[in-house]
């Protein structure tokens, strides 16, 4: 059995329990006036069969793991002691075998293995029964309670009502709590490099070789983790592709508010849009085949030196890739600007260009700084095209034409394979992870000052 089982049950009783509730109400409908609609007395004993076994569902799923892997290895006295990654590899192994597939090289051919791994399909049947065995009851007795509180003066729908209001405040409070999971846990790692590495020389160190040796004796076994040089490529991109991005997509949007046609407009917009749902690879094949080599014979024909992999290639195609977010969001916030202002502007004798300039994208301006922070967040974000047009060195250099690279691709390459979370050279991912998150804060406190003043102006 598995757990989904335990869900499917639930579900099942819970839809019988929402039949059984509106019949009743149906039928006591003839009596007496309901206080709701009987789909209302539905939902209220669905609410009550499926709430507690739904419970009992998702506490399997969450716990079981845990649980079985502290049995396994409290029924197993000589792997207790054992170090935190033999543990693991040994609980690797007897989930593999418990599963029915095989485990390490080595396990096989351990009894002790072959025995807790019994123990934990044991283990995992009877909590797997027990749970189901609990959610059923729970769930026949809720929906039982439920239906004998049926009754024309029942309140069904306040209390419908009320128990969607609280899964709405969990739902609000839980992506609150894996909000502040995230910064805690990037504190907490962050806090674990710089007990490694000095905050000074991350902040502001010119040189960046995170590569670490296992012995203190090996060659390169301090590593080097000042991340200037990360941080520089990343505004660098970020800069070259916004300077596409924003004047292309502002004067996109303009247009087709006010000087395209309708039948224009209709064909314009939706292919426009079709650039924000092209796969990024495909733009970093794009840049890696076509605007790479292009730039270099460019570069190369007049007497200069550019690099196969550059920032220039990476941020043109990226800006091009980041266009819709502008043009889009920068549309509907010219477009919801009041028809008012226009006419006003129109009456007092201002040209098109005029009203434009003067009053339309200063009215908009909120969207506006909201569509280019979003291409900012997007551009900062990106990986893929940074891999495959500008590469991986860490150089610092304001020169668009040399290969560069981004706070994310040190961020993946950083943490790619099987990796020890308690070396300075994985930690330092985390420590990269905190400060993009601290520079994307400052941005939004920043567009919600522009928003905040020019909402104050025009509202």
């Amino acid at each position: 059995m598995r757990a989904s089982l335990v869900f499917l049950l639930v579900a099942l009783l819970a839809l019988a329990a929402f039949a059984l509730g509106r019949r009743r109400a149906l039928a006591a409908a003839g009596r007496s006036r309901l206080h709701s609609l009987p789909g209302y007395y539905g939902w209220y004993a669905a609410l009550w069969c499926g709430l507690p076994g739904l419970a009992i569902a998702l506490a399997w799923a969450l716990f079981a793991s845990s649980a079985l892997d502290r049995l396994t290895l409290g029924s197993t006295p000589g792997r207790a002691a054992a170090s935190k990654s033999e543990q693991a590899l040994f609980l690797n192994d007897v989930r593999n075998l418990a599963s029915g597939e095989s485990a390490s090289a080595d396990a096989p051919a351990d009894p002790e293995v072959a025995q807790a791994a019994a123990r934990y399909t044991e283990a995992r049947q009877r909590g797997l029964a027990a749970a189901c065995t609990l959610a059923v009851l729970l769930s026949l007795a809720g929906g039982a309670l439920a239906l004998r509180r049926v009754a024309p003066s029942l309140p069904a729908r306040v209390a419908v009502e009320r128990v969607l209001a609280h899964i709405l405040l969990l739902s609000s409070a839980f992506a609150i709590l894996v909000t502040a999971g995230i910064v805690f846990s990037l504190i907490f790692e962050a806090g674990r490099f710089f007990e490694r590495v000095s905050p000074v020389d991350f902040l502001f160190g010119l040189e960046w070789s995170p590569q670490t040796a296992i012995r203190a004796d090996q060659v390169g076994s301090s590593g080097a983790f000042g991340a200037v040089p990360v941080f520089a490529g990343t505004l660098l991109i970020t800069a070259i592709a916004m300077a596409v991005a924003v004047p292309i997509g502002l004067l996109s949007a303009i247009h087709m508010g006010f000087y395209a046609s309708p039948r224009v407009r209709a064909v314009a917009k939706p292919a426009l849009e079709v650039l924000a749902g092209v796969p990024t690879v495909v733009y970093g094949f794009f840049a890696a085949l076509m605007v790479a080599p292009a730039i270099r014979a460019l570069g190369e024909a007049a007497g200069l030196s550019v690099a196969s992999e550059s920032a220039l290639a990476a941020g043109l195609v990226m800006g091009i890739m980041i266009i819709p977010f502008v043009s889009s969001l920068s549309d509907d916030a010219i477009t919801a600007v009041p028809l008012s202002l226009r006419d006003g502007s129109f009456g007092l004798g201002a040209t098109r260009s005029e009203t434009i300039r003067h009053v339309i994208v200063p009215a908009a301006l909120p969207g506006i700084v909201g569509g280019v922070l979003l291409a900012v967040s997007r551009a900062i974000g990106e990986t893929m095209i940074v891999v495959m047009a500008a590469g991986l060195a860490a150089n610092l250099t304001a020169n668009p034409l040399e290969a560069v690279t981004t706070v994310t691709v040190q961020i993946v390459s950083l943490l790619t394979g099987d990796q020890e979370f308690d070396s300075a050279k994985t930690l330092s991912a985390f420590a990269l992870g905190l400060a993009l998150f601290c520079v994307t804060l400052v941005l939004n406190i920043f567009a919600l000052r522009v928003v905040q003043r020019y909402r104050e102006k025009y509202e």
